[in-house]
């Protein structure tokens, strides 16, 4: 198991915003120990001399195999968080997207390998599901510009 700590610098990140009707996919996020105790959209690091569309694209390609479409506004998120004592801190853009790939709309579960080839699982969530399941939605503040799950 790889014991994750963020790094002691800003980060600049964009995250796809994929829908299945009101389900978000989303890979789970795992404690040290190995237990699930929240989801994050797929997405990751903008390289130097990337824009955020490119970042974006390359990332969902990276790690779905698929193509993406970019359909809706990007969003702007600051996350100054903590880890097991280690404070993170990221901008990440986030905008919504359909995949090209219509076979993994099909899929509850899609496994994958991130670059460091770390083992990961992505899946459809919906927001009572997440809750009920006392899971925690990453970046904190994502839930307050998903539309299609404002109250």
């Amino acid at each position: 198991m790889t014991v994750w700590r963020p790094p002691q610098q800003i980060r600049v990140k964009v995250i796809g915003l994929a829908w299945r009707k009101d389900q978000l996919l989303a890979a789970e996020v795992e404690d040290d120990s190995g237990r699930i105790k929240g989801v994050r959209p797929l997405g990751g690091s903008i390289e130097f001399g990337e824009t955020r569309e490119e970042a974006l694209h390359r990332e969902i390609r990276e790690e779905l195999d698929t193509e993406i479409r970019i359909v809706g506004p990007w969003h702007l998120l600051e996350n100054i968080f903590e880890h097991h004592g280690a404070v993170g801190h990221e901008f990440i853009f986030a905008a919504e997207i359909e995949l090209a790939d219509a076979s993994l709309y099909e899929r509850d579960e899609i496994r994958y390998s991130e670059l460091d080839e770390t083992a990961a699982t992505a899946r459809w969530f919906g927001r009572e599901a997440l809750r009920g399941a006392g899971l925690d939605l990453y970046p904190t503040g994502l839930e307050t510009v998903l539309s299609r799950w404002r109250d």
